[in-house]
This record gives structure tokens, sequence and C-alpha cells, in this order.
């Protein structure tokens, strides 16, 4: 399975290390034609306006936007990356790829220094609830219909993981703790890509 990890700014070496937990060697993606053969791509998390940016830069938000929304890719956004896929930001000027029928709220949460960890029950990877760990973590404001919750902080049941068809979006960084069930969970998702 051929798996990449957007290498522009934020968790890169985190996803690639989780992946290689899972016995996969991850692609690091830098150029467009880091695309080929790829059956899916992580977003990770950062500074979601730079990357953004960077995408544009290095002509890439257009190539990843195409093979997502042709199925022939699977993605997933962490914290940044969920913002990145989302279409609407409130009214942030930022390049996004637009893809998932999501309203995204920046920073949440507050700044870097009201981070904070949960436990957040994800019925899709299982009974015993994940270890969420929040950074300066956006929240999802509403959601379309072919867009499911997986996942609520249970202190207030703000929506923080969500999926649609072959895209997954996590508030929170699961790059950062040794739990590697979404990271198994999303490799499930790219297994449905028509390669």
């Amino acid at each position: 399975m051929n798996v990449g990890v957007l290498a522009l700014q934020g968790d890169v070496r985190e996803h690639v290390e989780a992946l290689c937990d899972l016995g996969l060697s991850a692609k690091v993606v830098k150029l467009p034609r880091d695309l080929e053969d790829l059956q899916g791509l992580i977003i990770p998390g950062g500074e979601s306006t730079t990357i953004g940016k960077l995408m544009v830069i290095y002509d890439l938000l257009e190539p990843i936007r195409e093979r997502i929304l042709a199925g022939k890719m699977a993605a997933w956004g962490t914290c940044a990356g969920m913002i990145l896929l989302s279409k609407d930001v409130g009214g942030h000027d930022q390049p996004l790829l637009g893809v998932m029928d999501t309203c995204i709220q920046r920073n949440a949460f507050g700044s870097q220094v009201d981070s904070f960890e949960a436990e957040v029950l994800i019925q899709a990877i299982g009974d015993a609830p994940f270890p969420a760990v929040f950074i300066r973590a956006p929240v999802v404001e509403s959601i379309g219909p072919n867009v499911k919750v997986l996942g609520r902080l249970p202190s207030n049941g703000w929506t923080v993981a969500i999926q649609q068809e072959m895209m997954l979006a996590t508030s929170f960084h699961p790059e950062i703790v040794k739990d590697r069930r979404l990271h198994r969970h999303f490799l499930t998702l790219c297994s449905l890509v028509d390669a």
C-alpha cells in the first residue's frame, strides 16, 4: 500500500513513524509527482495557513483536490489538516482543499497554553477511548448529510472526529501518542481506493 504524508510543514516525522509502526514505508510528499500511485495522503497538524500557501506555491493544491474528488486517493487531515480539507473555515482567507462538506472553527479551544488531553470514544476503532491530544485545535461547527461523526469530546459534546467517504479528519494529534488505531482505520480507507 502506498501512503504519503504531506511534508511542507507540521508533524510530518510523527506520522511517518506511526505508519512505520504499522509496517509501511510512508512516502514524503513535497511535489505533485510525489502523489503518483498514492492510495492515501495524510495532511498533518501544523499551521493551516502556512501549509495552504505552500500547497499553492508547490502546485499541490489542485492535484491533491482532484485526486481526492476523483476517488483516486483517500485523505486524512489532523488538526491543521482538518481545516485544509474543509469547505468553510468561518470566513478566514486561506487556501483550502475544500473537499469535505464541513464548517470548521479554527483554534476553538484557545491558544497553545490551552492545550489538553482527553479520552475520546471513537466507535470505528473499538470500545476503548482514544487518548486525544488537542493543541490549538479546531472543532467541527457543522457537517453536511454525507459526513459521519466518529467522535465527540466528552466534556461538551463538540465534534472532533469525522469521516466522509474516504476522507477522515480529526481535531487532535493522533500521531503524537503510541495508539495506532486511527492510523490503522485510515489504512482501511486507503484500501478502498481503486488503484
